[in-house]
């Protein structure tokens, strides 16, 4: 099977995850990214069985508002029941690195409000150590060049991504070459890093629920 193969049958499993949580009075989380856009575009067809979306990028909401899902601010809301969201790495824990489409901080905080957390991802992301693919930080653009210099202290290889903006007006670094042997801990001390908005490792708030698409079937694993 292609990528997007593996891709399509996990956004497939993942409607039928979400399908016995759906109410009327339903408001979903709902993630950035290739795979998500696939879910979305699958969950239209299901858009009168619940009341809404929480989205975590601008891009994710107005996908969501193409297939007629009304999308709502997340103070409106209060916590959602479940988000659906990929991710560029997952391992056996179910820690991952995100922020690959640069929605790292949106997705971090819609997460945060999720009583549990669906991980959508093709088997190509599954890795036994976080950090093969390069660690997005959401920075304070004025605290770029000195979170940079803080990142190579921790072993990093930052690079400046440019000509992105996030949706909240902040910029993006890119650590390469960077193993990561303890996610939880490394996500605190990145964090800490004054200037840091949030990093891509989410850990201390990892997945309840892995859907890892691969050539034998969609895979479920939980936390």
């Amino acid at each position: 099977m292609t990528q997007d193969e593996l891709k399509a049958a996990v956004a497939d499993a993942a409607i039928k995850e979400i399908e016995p949580l759906l109410a009327k009075d339903t408001v979903l989380g709902i993630g950035t990214g290739s795979t998500a856009n696939l879910f979305i575009d699958r969950l239209g067809a299901l858009s009168d069985r619940f009341k809404g979306a929480v989205a975590s990028s601008e891009a994710s909401a107005e996908r969501l508002k193409q297939q007629g899902i009304e999308v709502f601010e997340l103070n409106s809301v209060g916590s959602v029941p479940v988000y659906i969201d990929g991710a560029d790495e997952v391992n056996d824990h179910l820690h991952m690195i995100k922020g690959g489409g640069a929605a790292l901080t949106r997705e971090k905080i819609v997460a945060a409000c999720a009583e549990r957390f669906i991980c959508i991802a093709d088997g190509s992301k599954r890795v036994d150590r976080l950090g093969a693919f390069p660690l997005p930080v959401e920075v304070i653009p004025m605290a770029r060049s000195y979170v940079a210099r803080e990142l190579v202290k921790l072993g990093a290889d930052p690079v400046y991504r440019q000509g992105v903006v996030t949706d909240n007006g902040n910029q993006i670094i890119d650590c390469f070459d960077f193993m990561i042997a303890d996610p939880v801990a490394m996500e605190a001390r990145i964090n800490a890093i004054v200037g840091v908005v949030t990093n891509g490792l989410f850990a201390a708030r990892g997945a309840d629920v892995l859907l890892l698409g691969t050539a034998e079937g969609v895979k479920r694993q939980t936390r």
